[in-house]
């Protein structure tokens, strides 16, 4: 059986963090992993995680409570990736699956978000088999919003 654990992403393990990448087809839908780091150091409430597989770096995503326009805090999994090697072997639910429950857990029952591009259809198949929906609304980046909750 294979071992899943997710660590934040620390001086001691960013530079194999840095080396995930996703398929060419893919990276028009996702910002870097530098580019996110440099993110977190900015936007202290995102949270930088990594997803181990056996002890080997397979995926990355970020994950935080964020406030919203109305003054509140939303959840939000963010810039999740599973590196080209690794795709198409479930790691992806697998990793959701462990972001949903620690999300929830750190920070209450409440709704999770996530944007994403309508045409990644593979990302937006996978969020729709864990419940989340479409709410009509767009981020900054013009991604579509999805809720779970």
């Amino acid at each position: 059986m294979m071992n899943y654990d997710i660590r934040h992403v620390s001086k001691g393990n960013r530079r194999e963090m840095l080396a995930l990448r996703v398929a060419k087809n893919q990276r028009a839908f996702i910002e870097t992993i530098e580019e996110c780091l440099a993110e977190a150091e900015q936007w202290k409430e995102f949270r930088p995680v990594g997803l181990y597989v056996d002890n080997v770096p397979v995926g990355f995503a970020m994950y935080g409570s964020l406030k919203d326009s109305q003054g509140g805090h939303n959840l939000w999994i963010d810039r999740m990736l599973i590196d080209e090697q690794f795709q198409s072997r479930g790691f992806g639910r697998m990793f959701m699956e462990l972001l949903i429950e620690r999300v929830l857990k750190e920070y209450g029952e409440q709704p999770i978000h996530l944007s994403v591009y309508k045409e990644n259809r593979g990302a937006v198949h996978l969020y729709e088999t864990l419940g989340f929906v479409f709410i009509g609304e767009y981020d900054t980046a013009g991604e579509e919003i999805m809720r779970k909750g």
